[in-house]
Formats: C-alpha cells, sequence, structure tokens
C-alpha cells in the first residue's frame, strides 16, 4: 500500500510540528487493513448454544490474511428501559468473548452500532438508548485494548438527517472522551454513510483519534440484484464485466472520497461493499476484486460485508470458505 506509507510518512513530519495524535489514526487505520463484518444476524445473541459463530472462526479468518473483524450490534432489545438502558450481563458477556477471541488472534475489532434502522425512523425516540449504548461502552471498555475501536452509528439515515447526526456524533464523542480521550472512533456520513455525502460530515477538528468510514455498494441494480429489501427480488442476472466505464465510475467515486481525506486529514475506512449471493459468481469476483483494489490503492482499510448470513464469504452448511470470494478479497 505505497499511498498509505506515503501519508503515514507526511503525517509522521505533521507530529514532529506538534500534531502528535493524527498520525495514530492513520496508524490504526493501517492495521484495520482488510477485514470482514461478523456477528450481526448471528442467533449467539440470543441464545449462546445456537451460535453460528464459533471460538475457532477468528483462527480462520486470520489464517485466510484478514487483520480485523467489524462486529456488527444490535444492542436495542437487550436494554432494560425500567434501568436506565442499562445493557443485560449476557449481552455483555457474548461481546466480552468476541472481543477477547478476535483481539488473541491478532484481529483489530471494530465495534459498530449497527441500529440504524430504528435510530432511522424514529431518532427522538431512541437518542436516550443511543447515548445510553455509548455511556456503558465507554466506561465497560476501558479495560479493552487500543485495538479495540468504537463506531458510533452504522448509515446513519432517514429522519437522523445530516444537520442532526452531526449532532449527535458531538453528544456520543463528548460523552466516550470522559471515559477515554485516546479510544480510536470511527465515524462516517449521514445517508446510509454514503461517498456522495461525505460534504455533509462535520466533525470535531481538534479531534484527530477518528477514521471516517464510508459504504459502497454501487451500482445498486448490480451489486442488490434479487434483494427483496430493495425492491429487486425479480432482478437478476446482472453483469458486471469491469469493462473501462464500470472501473472508471469506481475509480471517480474513490478519488472524489480520496481528494475529502486530504483536504481534512482523515483516514478512511471502506466498512462495507459486496454484492449479493443472487449475483453472478464471476461477476462478483471481478466487482470485489475491483473494489477492494482500488480501496487498497488509495491507502483505505476495508471490511467485506460479510462472513455468513447473506453475501456469504463463509458457508455455514459446508463449512468452508467461498472460495472465489475469498481470492477476489485477499488474492494467494
Amino acid at each position: 500500500m505505497r499511498t498509505m506509507v506515503l501519508v503515514g510518512s507526511l503525517l509522521v513530519a505533521a507530529g514532529v510540528m506538534g500534531e502528535t495524535t493524527e498520525s495514530d489514526a492513520f496508524k490504526q487505520n493501517e492495521q484495520l487493513g482488510r477485514g470482514v463484518n461478523i456477528l450481526g444476524y448471528d442467533p449467539i445473541w440470543r441464545d449462546r448454544a445456537q451460535a453460528r459463530f464459533q471460538e475457532r472462526h477468528f483462527r480462520l479468518i486470520r489464517e485466510a490474511g484478514f487483520q480485523s473483524v467489524r462486529i456488527n450490534l444490535h444492542p436495542f432489545r437487550h436494554m432494560d428501559q425500567e434501568n436506565g438502558w442499562r445493557l443485560r450481563n449476557r449481552w455483555w458477556e457474548v461481546l466480552e468473548w468476541a472481543i477477547q477471541h478476535a483481539t488473541a488472534q491478532g484481529l483489530r475489532v471494530v465495534l459498530d452500532l449497527h441500529e440504524f434502522n430504528a435510530i432511522g425512523q424514529d431518532p427522538d425516540g431512541h437518542k436516550d438508548r443511543f447515548l445510553a449504548f455509548w455511556q456503558q461502552m465507554s466506561q465497560r471498555g476501558t479495560k479493552w485494548p487500543d485495538a479495540v475501536l468504537f463506531e458510533l452509528l452504522n448509515e446513519p439515515c432517514q429522519k437522523l438527517t445530516p444537520t442532526l447526526w452531526n449532532q449527535w456524533l458531538r453528544e456520543a464523542r463528548d460523552l466516550i472522551r470522559a471515559h477515554q480521550p485516546d479510544r480510536t472512533l470511527v465515524i462516517g456520513p449521514a445517508f446510509w454513510n454514503s461517498v456522495d455525502h461525505l460534504e455533509d460530515l462535520d466533525l470535531p477538528d481538534s479531534d484527530r483519534r477518528i477514521i471516517v468510514t464510508v459504504h459502497y455498494y454501487k451500482p445498486m441494480a448490480f451489486t442488490h440484484q434479487g434483494a427483496s429489501w430493495t425492491g429487486q427480488a425479480d432482478q437478476v442476472g446482472i453483469d458486471w464485466r469491469g469493462t473501462e466505464v464500470e472501473v472508471a465510475a469506481i475509480r471517480q467515486d474513490f478519488d472524489k472520497v480520496a481528494a475529502w481525506a486530504r483536504k481534512h486529514r482523515r483516514p478512511i475506512f471502506l466498512g462495507e461493499f459486496g454484492a449479493y449471493d443472487k449475483a453472478p459468481m464471476e461477476a462478483r469476483v471481478r466487482y470485489l476484486r475491483t473494489v477492494a483494489r482500488e480501496a487498497e490503492k488509495r491507502g483505505w482499510s476495508w471490511a467485506y460485508w460479510q462472513f455468513d448470513s447473506d453475501f456469504i464469504l463463509w458457508d455455514m452448511q459446508r463449512d468452508t470458505w467461498v472460495a472465489p470470494i475469498l481470492e477476489a478479497l485477499i488474492p494467494r
């Protein structure tokens, strides 16, 4: 990752002039490297006896060449309103288990609050829970290693407008910083972390321990073909050939993000990208290989969506990697 090394060198030089923490966020981002989203829709959160994801999967992820995991958290259903939105012990046990075994394998960990749908539909009705979650995480997480990062909210959207999100992220950041001034945070723009809405993101300029995240699923007609939740259940068989025009569209989007990152001196984490399982496999491979390599050329870290459930990288039934997808992400 030649670009990342160059950027890092520039930041070290800046550190001599007093900006000592800015290089830390870039270093953390470099260490995130190639990652994968895990555990978001696993029954483990309801009943550990029903877990699909097992301890050995952390080792397999590391041995495959991944450097990080983004753990998708849905904590709201595990919080007790009558007890000040306190998280239940069973939920904490699963989280601590995941952090322990991921870091034991040398994996960096992004803890991603994935309650974007509930919050997007009713921000006012969920703000107390949002802030209570980060209050508890920041207090409990003081013992967690620096390899654990906090992502404030996956894909802010709908009624959580850019203006409102900029207010929320500052409130959550202040809560966390009261307990953990040095924890690296991951924050992305509204409109589902869209690459087209970075200009709407307003971060505290003095806080340099922040990695900025974006997601990429363009063109949606290809990446989400056959997906019922996007209204494309009957639209399948759409190809992605990797033509000059198709690749140029990705490069144009990524160059726009890179320009924003240079202007604001922020590292970039491509927190999600992928193509749904109903897309032609050969086209998925071409697309994923292109997106991953273009991100790496710009010195970004990334996390594929996702390990299992859908968009799968690991086939739970066959108990093995989906080899073409793994090869596209991490060439042998």
